[in-house]
């Protein structure tokens, strides 16, 4: 096949003394063997998305490999220094179960501490919130963790936090990458300073689960505690390390654990996709739960940063509710808490995404709570507690079933968020109800919003390029009806203006731009469009919503919703 020069130009700067001889000689093989590969492995270069930098693992610019994240390391080591001139500079480095984690975070660790930057590196796996807190824990200024959440065993990955505890933001990430971009990979340093590497675990493993305790607890009664029966799943990942401790600590002491997915594992051998969204990875789970007649399955992904979570509907069969019902469920909860406590005085808010439910600012409203709406990933709900530090946070979370409960972790966190639904459910046991008796009540007193996902992957340089044109098709020729609704508003993230389309008026968005667009038609109804920052994908995200006038009407109202996400998925042809 006939290869660009620009690839060849990479190809031939990776065949320079600068890389070993092993990378070297993988490319040659790749050279003579798979030039389509070689193409995928060099046609550009790995970037930051919304949850920071992630991708295949091999040789090449496009891959994850030591050079790769050592120029990554290097650039952010260079812009550190000019960050904060003349004082220390300390960083925090955690990694999770797949393949290469820990030689990855030993790189990234050697060239820290080669640049005179004290390291705290964890001796084992451990979750992504457990870094958050950490950072701040330890005063760094910086975090690192190795990990690539869900994504198939051949990925791995590398997220970048600040000294807030929040993933880095505008304008730092710019900031970085720039002077990633400038950097040659034969001025990154290597040689490690031992001194300066500090291994850590078990005093900040204490201090983040008395912390979560502390924060996603809320006067349960041990009774209750103990009439609820949980089955949890770590899905081959780190949430082993801590949410057992978390769940014996916090006074949970029926907990059936999946033992055959107890072991961290980065080829996930017992699931498809380790991702608590689909409902496959949960069926051990599951059907633990109907051996052991239990109240609620929590399943946690690799990095232990998002939860799946079922429970026994009214006929007391099992359950996947979906991330915005959780996250619904959670700050419905933490809302009445603070009620209960008279702690609600205006000066609070709630964070969520623009492709979440609109149910949840319908929530905030009720209980007299400020609503803030961000781009897509928790950084930017991370970053709307720093911009706001005259109201106090009281939780936040987005349809990918993250959750964040307070601010003492600036990420989602599956560790507070399992404790935390433990507690919808054990208060509602308690009092005869069911979380999903509670759920259908919040749909009654709040309406009945139903959300829907289309994911559809496009792999590789041909997939981007098509994931592109289906953008540019969405907003050069915009959908006028849909379902026989007229299109009232479009929302452009990447040009900041919201139009009008009955009238033609425009408003600038006050947002960082973003390739996104929404569609608002006349019947409360919302399409987004959005191709994935870290996953070969491009996704439409549908919420519609109606009264429900009771819970006993919830199967005829649902159906009806479930027919009109059924024709929008006809009308824009994603079927």
């Amino acid at each position: 096949m006939d290869i660009k020069q620009n690839i060849l130009d990479a190809v031939n700067e990776w065949l320079t003394p600068t890389f070993d001889n092993t990378t070297q000689d993988a490319i040659k093989e790749m050279m003579a063997t798979s030039p389509k590969e070689l193409e995928e492995s060099f046609y550009k270069s790995l970037e930051f998305g919304t949850g920071g930098m992630r991708g295949v693992m091999g040789v090449g610019n496009n891959r994850i490999n030591k050079y790769t994240l050592g120029k990554s390391t290097q650039g952010l080591s260079d812009y550190l220094h000019t960050a904060f001139p003349n004082q220390p500079i300390k960083a925090v480095i955690a990694y999770d179960c797949r393949h290469n984690s820990d030689t990855l975070a030993k790189v990234v660790a050697d060239v820290f501490s080669a640049n005179g930057i004290h390291v705290y590196l964890f001796s084992s796996l451990r979750p992504t919130p457990e870094l958050s807190f950490a950072l701040k824990y330890l005063g760094c200024q910086c975090g690192i963790v190795l990990t690539a959440s869900h994504n198939p065993p051949e990925y791995n990955g590398y997220k970048v936090y600040w000294e807030d505890g929040g993933q880095i933001v505008p304008p730092e990430d710019e900031g970085i990458i720039n002077v990633i971009e400038n950097l040659n990979y034969n001025q990154i340093k290597f040689t490690a300073n031992e001194d300066l590497i500090e291994y850590i675990d078990t005093e900040v493993d204490a201090a983040f689960i008395k912390s979560t305790i502390e924060n996603a607890s809320f006067g349960t009664s041990a009774a209750a505690k103990e009439n609820l029966n949980i089955v949890f799943t770590s899905l081959h990942g780190t949430s082993i390390t801590l949410v057992p401790d978390t769940f014996e600590q916090a006074g949970y002491p029926n907990v059936h654990i999946v033992e055959e997915q107890r072991v961290p594992n980065g080829d996930f051998p017992t699931v498809k996709s380790p991702n608590p969204e689909e409902p496959e990875a949960l069926a051990m789970a599951l059907a633990l739960a109907d051996k052991t007649n239990s109240d609620i399955v929590i399943g946690t992904d690799p990095d232990c940063d998002r939860l799946g979570v079922a429970v026994r509907n009214n006929e007391g069969q099992m359950t996947l509710l979906n991330g915005n019902q959780t996250m619904i469920l959670m700050t419905a909860f933490l809302l009445e808490q603070w009620k209960k406590a008279g702690k609600i005085n205006g000066k609070q808010f709630v964070g969520s995404t623009i492709v979440s439910t609109p149910m949840i600012m319908e929530l905030a409203s009720a209980y007299g709570v400020q609503f803030k709406v961000g781009l897509t990933g928790f950084k930017w709900i991370a970053k709307m507690i720093k911009d706001f530090p005259e109201l106090q946070f009281i939780g936040g979370g987005e349809e990918s079933f993250g959750y964040m409960v307070g601010d003492a972790v600036r990420d989602k966190d599956a560790v507070a968020a399992t404790l935390l639904i433990c507690e919808v459910a054990a208060q509602a046991k308690e009092k005869g109800s069911t979380v999903y008796k509670e759920l259908l009540q919040l749909y009654v007193e709040h309406g009945f919003y139903k959300e829907h996902l289309i994911s559809i992957t496009k792999k590789g340089m041909e997939g981007l390029a098509e994931i592109n044109q289906m953008m540019v098709s969405l907003r050069e020729n915009p959908v006028k009806e849909i379902n026989g609704q007229r299109v009232i508003m479009l929302e452009d993230y990447k040009s900041s203006v919201a139009k009008n389309l009955l009238t033609g008026e425009e408003d600038i968005m006050d947002m960082p731009k973003a390739d996104v667009l929404i569609y608002y038609t006349e019947d409360g109804s919302k399409i987004c469009a959005r191709p994935s920052g870290t996953e070969p994908k491009i996704k439409f995200y549908i919420s519609v919503n109606t009264e429900l006038d009771a819970v006993e009407n919830f199967s005829k109202v649902e159906a009806s919703l479930n027919e009109k996400i059924k024709n929008i998925i006809a009308a824009m042809q994603l079927n």
